[in-house]
């Protein structure tokens, strides 16, 4: 296979060279400069999206010729408006999806697709169904496209919500309320009604060619989600719904089939169900008879997902994570070119095909490792080359990264907990600084890959262990358990006994032994400093939960109330498995960080902790991003978090 470099320049432009001086804390906090991007159906032009100042999104469209530098087309502020993707609905025109989080009065996110040219002209909203009138209800769901291709050039399939106006004297009023599904062509917006709207509908899933084929329906309680899901599904050429399959997303172990995909071809739906206590992939018959036929089941661990392919989002396999990720195809010549694409490149094993052009020939791939960020990579089928790209993060391109490898430590009950292990590079890995970094969730895992928190702090010569406890998902109904609220005690137990292993492998300085986490991570990293106060010498916490009654309330406003009040549950754990409740406890120094736009968890959460650490006469310091999210998407943020981060770690404690 030739290999060929065909925007040298772009690539590496950026790229800091080492005399230049490096910054480690600016370069890793730096938002990845492709956020996103996609083929055109022809497979000549590229659209991404890319950082823009501060929080904001730029939109990019590149001929793959190499004849024109990239142009930009489009441009968000992120306050609040943020680019969510760019996809081509012809070769000509671009619909993206924008969005942003405003208070009315709880936070909620609204989004919005906008159609445009490739050169960014004629732009054009696509508005909630309505007249314009002033609406009975409000939405801020901006409409979902949930097939690219329904056979007619430059439209779309798009599931749209529908809140009837409020009008007088009129006929003209839109009535409808709930959420169906329009065709709509992105050029002249001309709209026509493909699935009435259904009040109780979530989703509709169709063939990739233009049919809806499953509807998935909620079940609410005075505007509550309850938990239960109806799936439904027609017949070929028919209208009539029958029953699918129906789910309580409350339990995590249903045995339900949760249909994801639809094969028009062998006229079956791809979907998750459990076998043996892990989640496997099934196909059940859309022909009336309901057979139900094992596709892919691992004996460790969860399949987590289904490889798709196209513009019609063909299903060709299914991925599981190990030590590291992998996919079983099922398609043929799919997995002869992932052969293919893994010889040239054997030292990016991470291998995606992120897009296709129409016809398939041309592919958009991105590449990547522990030690490499990525790359993206358009490989040509009929000429059989493949040219590099872009850069996820050209400004590591010249930087020497930590190696990761999967280890496993003993739990105190003997359980041997998978894990990722950072060294800094060219360390002697001995008696050095170290830093446990639980992961969020808790209903997540970490995976072997490039992490860039995981590596700067490497690069500023810390051991990052990242274990996958007991309350992680991908290992299993009984790796699960309830989850790492209700079996907190376990949870923080393999978190904290992941520290203690770093010592007693001589890894780890005992006196230099700290926890940093986010979300989740955060919590185990409080409530870690809670069970052993003498354990870690230093906390950090970003976006921490800290108080479970308090999460539970902090839902109440949102349908889904019911379904995290579930999730947490009730009982003496949540008042014991609550930091906040327990900040006396505490010897190590916090630092914590918190956005104040963050929806999956309040800030009062961490304001909370900041108070009781007060009250206690702890040493606490919250630094409060005004205009953020969970994620402190802000590349100034985030390095100025690193840079402040760093310089507690290395502060000796008092």
């Amino acid at each position: 296979m030739r290999f060929s470099i065909m925007w040298a320049a772009l690539a590496v432009a950026a790229a800091p060279a080492a005399a230049q001086g490096f910054d480690a804390a600016k370069a890793f906090g730096a938002r990845e400069s492709i956020a996103q991007v996609s083929l055109s159906p022809d497979g000549t032009r590229i659209v991404y999206v890319s950082p823009h100042a501060g929080r904001g999104s730029a939109i990019y469209v590149a001929k793959l010729d190499g004849s024109a530098p990239p142009v930009r087309v489009g441009v968000t502020d992120g306050k609040p408006d943020r680019v969510g993707y760019c996809r081509w609905a012809s070769n000509t025109r671009l619909l993206c999806s924008t969005w942003g989080i405003i208070t009315n009065p709880l936070l909620m996110t609204v989004s919005r697709l906008v159609a445009m040219d490739a050169d960014g002209k004629n732009v054009q909203v696509i508005e909630q169904p309505g007249t314009g009138r002033e609406l009975l209800g409000s939405t801020g769901f901006g409409g979902a496209v949930i097939d690219w291709n329904p056979g007619t050039d430059g439209s779309v399939l798009m599931m749209r919500g529908y809140v009837p106006e409020y009008d007088t004297g009129t006929r003209l009023a839109q009535t409808k309320r709930g959420v169906g599904v329009d065709l709509i062509d992105v050029t002249t917006m001309k709209v026509r009604n493909v699935e009435r709207p259904a009040e109780d509908a979530a989703r509709y899933i169709t063939d990739g060619r233009g049919n809806v084929r499953i509807i998935a329906r909620i079940v609410e309680r005075d505007g509550y989600s309850i938990g239960p899901r109806l799936y439904s599904f027609r017949r070929k050429d028919k209208q009539q719904w029958e029953a699918l399959s129906r789910i309580d997303t409350t339990n995590q172990t249903d045995p339900a089939f949760t249909p994801q995909a639809v094969d028009p071809t062998l006229d079956i739906a791809y979907g998750f169900k459990r076998h043996q206590g892990r989640l496997a992939v099934f196909s059940k018959a859309l022909d009336g008879s309901g057979t139900e036929t094992l596709v892919y089941a691992h004996p460790n661990v969860d399949v987590d997902g289904l490889v798709r392919i196209g513009r019609n989002n063909r299903v060709v396999g299914v991925s599981y994570s190990t030590d590291k990720t992998h996919v079983h195809y099922f398609d043929k010549d799919v997995a002869t070119l992932r052969t293919m694409l893994g010889r040239a490149l054997p030292k990016l094993p991470m291998l995606d095909i992120v897009d296709s052009s129409e016809d398939e020939k041309r592919m958009l791939v991105w590449a990547g490792s522990d030690t490499d960020p990525g790359r993206y990579f358009l490989f040509d089928r009929t000429t059989k080359q493949l040219s590099e790209l872009m850069l996820t993060r050209p400004e590591l391109e010249a930087v020497a990264l930590g190696t990761m490898r999967s280890v496993s430590y003993p739990a105190a009950d003997g359980t041997m907990i998978p894990a990722y292990l950072t060294m800094p590079a060219g360390s002697s890995g001995k008696n050095i600084p170290a830093i446990v970094l639980p992961h969020g969730g808790p209903g997540a895992r970490d995976y072997w890959g490039f992490d860039w928190l995981s590596q700067y702090f490497a690069s500023q010569g810390f051991a990052v262990l990242q274990p996958n406890f007991r309350g992680s998902a991908g290992y299993g109904d009984a790796w699960f358990q309830r989850n790492g609220f209700q079996d907190w005690r376990v949870a923080i137990g393999d978190v904290a006994d992941a520290g203690r292993w770093l010592v007693k492998q001589g890894i780890a300085d005992p006196a230099e032994l700290n926890i940093l986490g986010w979300s989740y991570g955060g919590y185990a990293a409080l409530q870690s400093a809670v069970v052993d106060p003498d354990l870690f010498k230093r906390v950090v916490a970003i976006a921490p939960v800290t108080d479970l009654e308090k999460l539970k309330s902090d839902n109440e406003g949102y349908s889904s109330f019911v379904v995290v009040s579930r999730f947490v549950g009730s009982g003496p754990h949540v008042v014991e498995g609550s930091p906040a409740r327990h900040a006396a406890k505490i010897k190590a120094p916090v630092l914590m960080f918190h956005g104040d736009m963050d929806q999956n968890v309040a800030i009062g959460q961490a304001r909370l902790m900041q108070d009781k650490m007060k009250s206690a006469g702890g040493r606490s310091e919250l630094v409060e991003y005004p205009g953020l999210d969970h994620y402190l998407e802000d590349s100034g943020a985030r390095e100025e978090m690193l840079r402040k981060t760093a310089a507690f770690l290395k502060a000796p404690v008092k």
